[in-house]
């Protein structure tokens, strides 16, 4: 016992019971302030704040436009449906006192729709906001499917539905423009494409298997045409176009064309080379048989200059389709170098392909050269003898009558001057 009373009786300990009591007292404070719950933080105003000032006709911006404008369509939307919040959209004003601010900033789309708003911000429209290139013009979410009206893509009445598509691209993309100045000023592609055959198939004919401007270019990951990831890059446009167009896709792939494209030729032609992109016409058209010749001539420019001193070519340069054209004897999609065994003017089947409009078409008949050359000796010999002797022929017949009429014409003007000397002559004969 004198023990214990010597140890409490000690300075040192009656330091360590002061620390030992001082540690607990902290601890004690800090728990109770741990359990004292913190005020409420404000909630976020709901839909029926918002609409105390929204459908407050009395309340307008300034421009006059009603605050309410559009919100009417609000509860049949998609997003009215499935009961999103104002604020779900609008985050501003869950952060801000009411009134908030006139401009908000746009909503964030990606907290739901994460994988389209990645694929839009890689997109051409996406990619010219962000690098600054006309920010504010190219198409946000809304541009396209609507702000407060937002419906389905599969409901008829959307913005985005297969049939409306072409009019809300149409939005942007229905001004004139040309290449650079001194060019031709080119419609829009949204009026060429209403022109087309496939706009004709989906808006005149409301055919759901004809496309829209997304079959061809994408939806969110449009990209533009010289990307090699874009749908219209010059190499994947066989494939673009034969997603509908199968078994012309599967007949391109064999022909001449195809092969070299296939093989990573940049200037093998392709479908938009003979058909161009918007403004495609029907091929049963008289006058897109007649124009598509001069398509061709854009590659095989001494075949066309042969073909247009023939008669095929002069009655076609004419504007008249019912003789034989580039593709009425090479064919078209499946066109074959002349001396595959398959090509519709190899030596096998030249006199099948004539006899299409020749029926009574011979042996003999094929001989004809259809891109005779007349200058080249080495091609037809007859042909070049033939032409250079009508040549010296008609030099020679117009040098003859041009000396003879040289020199008539003094003896000719000697007549006619004696002639008027002797004006009584005629009269010298009295009746």
């Amino acid at each position: 016992m004198r023990v214990l009373r010597t140890i409490n009786s000690s300075p040192m300990f009656n330091h360590s019971l002061r620390r030992t009591n001082s540690a607990l007292w902290l601890l004690v404070s800090i728990s109770l302030l741990l359990a004292v719950p913190a005020p409420a933080s404000e909630p976020p105003p709901s839909n029926d704040d918002c609409m105390m000032c929204h459908e407050d006709a009395s309340m307008t911006r300034e421009n006059g436009e009603a605050l309410g404008a559009g919100l009417d369509a609000w509860p049949e939307s998609i997003h009215g449906m499935v009961d999103l919040s104002c604020v779900d959209c609008h985050a501003d004003p869950a952060a801000a006192e009411m009134p908030h601010p006139a401009q908000l900033d746009p909503p964030d789309c990606s907290a739901c729709h994460s994988d389209a708003a990645e694929q839009h911000a890689t997109s051409v429209h996406g990619a010219t906001v962000t690098l600054g290139e006309g920010s504010g013009v190219a198409a946000a979410c809304w541009d396209c499917h609507g702000a407060h009206d937002v419906l389905p893509s599969s409901d008829p009445e959307s913005r985005t539905s297969h049939f409306a598509v072409p009019k809300t691209c149409g939005q942007c993309h229905s001004e004139p423009h040309s290449a650079g100045e001194g060019t031709a000023t080119t419609p829009g592609a949204a009026v060429c494409f209403d022109a087309s055959v496939h706009g004709h198939a989906l808006l005149g004919a409301g055919l759901r298997v004809a496309p829209n401007c997304a079959t061809c270019h994408g939806s969110h990951q449009i990209r533009r045409p010289s990307d090699p990831e874009s749908r219209v890059h010059r190499a994947a446009i066989p494939d673009t176009c034969g997603s509908c167009h199968e078994a012309i896709r599967r007949q391109y792939a064999d022909s001449v064309h195809g092969a070299l494209a296939d093989a990573g030729n940049t200037v093998a032609a392709i479908c938009t080379d003979c058909h161009t992109y918007h403004q495609i016409g029907s091929p049963d058209l008289a006058d897109w048989k007649v124009d598509v010749i001069g398509e061709c001539g854009t590659c095989h420019e001494e075949s066309l200059e042969t073909y247009r001193d023939t008669f095929h070519g002069q009655v076609t340069s004419l504007g008249f389709a019912r003789v034989a054209t580039c593709s009425g004897c090479h064919g078209s999609h499946d066109i074959l170098p002349k001396d595959a065994p398959g090509s519709r003017v190899s030596v096998e089947r030249r006199l099948a392909t004539c006899q299409e409009c020749h029926t009574r078409a011979g042996p003999n008949f094929v001989q004809y050269d259809p891109h005779p050359k007349p200058e080249d000796a080495e091609r037809d010999a007859k042909l070049y003898y033939t032409g250079q002797f009508m040549k010296v022929l008609l030099i020679g017949v117009f040098s003859f009558f041009f000396l003879h009429t040289a020199l008539w014409l003094p003896r000719s003007f000697k007549a006619r001057r004696e002639h008027h000397r002797r004006p009584s002559d005629r009269f010298s004969n009295p009746r």
